[in-house]
């Protein structure tokens, strides 16, 4: 065939205007790709700072901040042998598991947050039931850092000013420190928020210490205090178990690592740091106060003092609180935004629908946080239902079903198989019993009036 016959000759002035290429809009449309890709690499990049001792940092803001302050009132409940054993067996027990996800986390890279580990596990109804679960219990979490926040602005002010007021501002807070997207940035506010829990738990210490003698009634005990409930004593543990809450953000922040395989290193360290300040903030503070010891234990240390505690926890309080925003954000952002370049939050309509979905969370946050207007059982009833699953019951279900090589009873899975069926009956215990008494606690205490009424000016 003659070429002829292929590609006809054109009579130059004569093509259709539609086969005409435009150079300058194939420039602009060239521009526009590069664009993009250099957005992407840059966003990718950004994404991608965090070694293991800046995780260290971050697992400990999102870890080491309102289970510390709830711990003594736990101890007086449980007693000090009861609640040493526990707190220390909880946190080898949690690290764990935290070591359990991490391996995960390894084998499956592109799974960026804990909920999508759902779909591996349960296909698309595992997708959801994790991810109802994983946005549930971070907005409890930050609802619980806007009650903590009314409790120590209100604390610090010594005013009649509406409570409401105040967790108002300490929404503001939470929203403004939770913008920036990436973990790496938010590392460098956590050398603030260590050394503002160390600090204000040095000084509940100290001055709890100081003044053991005017404020023991009812004297410390190595037993559980008489007539402790089933209810009240698993609250107790509940409350322990929330304070090592930090599984469920854990490959959110392992995705932004440049050598993920470090992660072991992170993980001890932040264990380490846990179960040490655990024990010795309760136990301590349980021995100054007594079995009268209140939570957060910072209300013990006198007026005065806790005036100044509570100004050295507001770091903590918000940082922490903040993070967890950071992570649900993280996650609902990428999800809607997963094929776009908007999920690198580095372009306009990036940050407009990040600032958007932060604003709406936080406010959702501070709704619960008024709706469910009081400290301890808040954090029981999280921990039974949600850090049970992500801490402890989960992880041994995702080694059996999705890291477990070979049969249970090989020589080489026996101590693990062990360990995770461990781990995962104490999940499963705190699960069902916790929640029962978190949810009995908290019908008793609307019954007696003893709490208020949601979105009440009273700070109690």
């Amino acid at each position: 065939m003659h070429p002829s016959t292929c590609y006809p000759e054109r009579t130059i002035g004569t093509e259709d205007p539609k086969d005409v290429i435009d150079s300058d809009h194939l420039e602009e449309q060239e521009k526009a790709i590069g664009y993009t890709d250099a957005r992407a690499i840059a966003g990718d990049a950004h994404f991608h700072r965090l070694g293991w001792k800046r995780l260290t940092v971050v697992l400990i803001v999102q870890s080491i901040a309102l289970g510390t302050l709830s711990i003594p009132s736990a101890f007086a409940s449980l007693g000090m042998v009861a609640g040493v054993v526990i707190t220390v067996a909880l946190g080898v027990l949690a690290l764990y598991a935290s070591y359990i996800v991490g391996l995960l986390k390894l084998k499956y890279p592109h799974i960026p947050h804990y909920a999508d580990f759902g779909r591996l596990l349960l296909g698309s109804s595992g997708d959801w039931l994790l991810s109802s679960a994983f946005v549930a219990q971070l907005t409890l979490v930050v609802g619980s850092h806007c009650i903590t926040g009314k409790l120590a602005l209100a604390a610090i002010s010594d005013s009649t000013t509406c409570s409401l007021i105040f967790s108002a501002i300490s929404a503001v807070m939470l929203f403004i420190l939770a913008i920036p997207p990436s973990f790496a940035e938010v590392a460098v506010l956590g050398y603030i928020d260590f050394a503002s829990i160390m600090i204000a738990v040095g000084i509940a210490i100290i001055a709890t210490g100081l003044r053991r003698d005017e404020v023991v009634a009812l004297p410390w005990s190595a037993w559980p205090k008489d007539n402790l409930s089933l209810s009240e004593a698993f609250v107790a543990v509940s409350n322990i178990v929330f304070a090592y809450a930090f599984a469920s953000a854990q490959p959110s922040f392992m995705d932004e690592m440049h050598s993920p395989q470090d992660f072991p290193k992170s993980i001890s360290v932040l264990g380490a740091v846990q179960i040490t300040v655990y024990t010795i903030t309760g136990a301590l503070i349980y021995a100054f106060v007594g079995q009268t010891v209140q939570s957060p234990a910072l209300l013990s240390t006198g007026p005065l003092v806790s005036k100044v505690a509570f100004g050295m926890a507001l770091p903590v309080i918000f940082i922490s609180g903040s993070i967890n925003t950071t992570v649900i954000c993280r996650f609902m952002h990428g999800r809607i935004f997963q094929h776009s370049i908007t999920r690198y939050v580095n372009t306009p309509a990036g940050w407009a629908t990040w600032l958007g979905l932060v604003a709406s969370f936080t406010l959702i946050s501070w709704v619960v946080s008024e709706a469910i207007p009081f400290f301890s059982e808040l954090l029981s009833l999280a921990g039974c239902l949600f850090v049970s699953g992500f801490s402890f019951y989960l992880p041994p279900l995702l080694w059996f079903f999705l890291l477990k090589e070979g049969s249970c009873f090989e020589k080489r899975n026996v101590q693990s198989a062990v360990l995770n069926l461990l781990v995962f009956a104490v999940g499963i215990c705190v699960l069902g019993f916790g929640t029962y008494a978190s949810v009995k606690q908290i019908m008793v205490k609307f019954e007696t009036g003893s709490v208020g009424r949601p979105f009440s000016c009273s700070s109690a």
